[in-house]
């Protein structure tokens, strides 16, 4: 291995979001606080109801104080995780966050079941959803407000729209997009200022490269959701990388992630203590040039 190969990357810890908003680069979301213990895992959670039994509740809001004190500073959310329940979960546990949480939701996704989730981009929707969550996050001002899916009954300028509209109105600091391709950005940045996309994207699934390259480029906050999630064929390598940095395989898969690029900033989830305080811990993990291209050739 030459020298070049042998350095160690160096990682920004924080990114200004939108150009003043600045942020951890490793968040939390927050979409599996919900339900009973056992209804909050795998691909069938429905996402459906807050916590009823109160001491799990209790854990819960423990959970969001933990990561606060872990140094996480960006909490990511949705008005359809619990219908509301979510936004509701994070305001007991943070409020009034005192200058020192960004908390991040989405609008977009209606719910009239617990396994559908549909997106619904009418602009009076839109706008409405997002004065209930200033009510439920008990703030004046939402720092982020992302449109969680494209609705294509309408056209995407007149939902980016509504967001600027409730921009220009003082009630969201900077507006983001989920799930977009880079066309989709291009259109929606000739309507407001994107600050934020939130796709899918890890070491297994990178159908948003060209994304990432975009955000990159034009110094759009990239949040990848599900930034753990390999397949039989990368644990291998992954713990091998993981074993040299003396590092968990989801820290290594993590900071895999932030050396991608520099806007990067993942929002793992979990209920767990243990798995919060290592997913916070993933910051500090350093990679070679060698062993990021190691992982880099995974697919």
């Amino acid at each position: 291995m030459n020298d070049a190969l042998a350095e160690t990357l160096e990682t920004q810890t924080t990114f200004a979001l939108g150009g003043d908003l600045t942020v951890r680069r490793i968040g939390y979301g927050t979409m599996r606080l919900t339900g009973a213990p056992e209804d909050r895992r795998g691909t069938t959670a429905t996402i459906w109801r807050t916590a009823r039994d109160m001491n799990d509740r209790d854990e819960l809001i423990d959970r969001l104080r933990r990561a606060v004190e872990l140094g996480v500073d960006l909490i990511d959310t949705a008005d359809a995780y619990a219908l509301g329940g979510g936004e509701e979960l994070i305001a007991e546990a943070l409020h009034p966050y005192e200058g020192s949480v960004t908390v991040v939701t989405k609008v977009g996704v209606a719910r009239p079941s617990p396994t559908e989730w549909v997106p619904l981009g009418h602009p009076a929707y839109l706008r409405q959803q997002a004065e209930l969550s200033l009510r439920r996050l008990g703030v004046e001002r939402l720092d982020l407000l992302q449109l969680h899916r494209v609705d294509p009954a309408y056209p995407l300028a007149d939902q980016v729209g509504a967001l600027k509209q409730l921009q220009d109105e003082g009630k969201v600091r900077h507006i983001g997009l989920s799930e977009v391709t880079v066309e989709q950005i291009e259109d929606a940045s000739r309507i407001a200022p994107i600050s934020s996309v939130q796709n899918l994207y890890n070491l297994s699934n990178r159908a948003s490269e060209a994304v990432v390259d975009h955000t990159a480029e034009h110094g759009i906050a990239f949040l990848p959701y599900f930034p753990v999630s390999l397949d039989d064929a990368h644990a291998g390598p992954l713990a091998a990388v993981a074993d040299e940095v003396g590092a968990t395989p989801s820290q290594t898969a993590l900071a895999w992630l932030l050396h991608r690029s520099p806007t990067v900033i993942p929002i793992p989830g979990t209920a767990s203590a243990t798995h919060l305080a290592e997913n916070a811990a993933a910051l500090d993990v350093r990679l070679t040039a060698a062993q990021f291209a190691k992982l880099s050739e995974l697919s």
